[in-house]
């Protein structure tokens, strides 16, 4: 199967996720995110901002900021480019062109050679780390030689063993699912 036709596939899946279900998995893959000696060892973290059919990520950064931890979240700059922006509250983000929340465009880019732990989100991923992106190629472009640990967060119900990978394709260290 390509890696269009899992998309779809697995886009269809999606969809039909009942609230209940991406409620209750977020809340038992935030427990073991948290209870993670990876979560607990970090110090600056790198996590995305969940739409409401992904893991929902609110929680763990609420938990990490409140843990004084620092936290970065992605900013799309143009059509190929995305930095790492830290932010103190989720006050600090505005709804970007792409429907998705991301920090204001004043605040400035991290140093993201000064992370240790990445949080990266999925449309599917498989046991060992592979990783379906949504196709933009943002998130492998950004941690390309970035020496960090990488966790993905994926729901059961949308993993998949039938990831392709190509060449520029990251792996991820640690897959969480509930």
């Amino acid at each position: 199967m390509t890696k269009h036709e899992l998309r779809q596939k697995i886009k269809n899946l999606t969809e039909n996720l009942s609230r209940e279900y991406i409620k209750y998995s977020s809340e038992k893959i935030y427990s073991e995110f948290i209870n993670s000696d990876d979560y607990k060892k970090s110090h600056t973290i790198f996590i995305y901002i969940s739409t409401d059919r992904e893991v929902d990520t609110h929680l763990i950064i609420k938990k990490a900021l409140s843990d004084g931890k620092t936290v970065l979240v992605p900013r799309c700059e143009n059509k190929t480019e995305m930095n790492a922006v830290e932010i103190k509250s989720l006050d600090n983000l505005v709804l970007s062109k792409f429907g998705i929340y991301e920090p204001k465009k004043d605040i400035p880019a991290y140093d993201k050679s000064e992370i240790d732990l990445c949080v990266i989100p999925c449309v599917s991923a498989s046991k060992d780390g592979k990783r379906l992106g949504h196709g933009a190629g943002y998130y492998d472009r950004f941690l390309a030689g970035l020496d960090t640990k990488l966790i993905c967060l994926c729901f059961k119900k949308l993993m998949s063993d039938d990831i392709q990978m190509n060449d520029y394709d990251i792996c991820m260290d640690k897959v969480i699912s509930e």
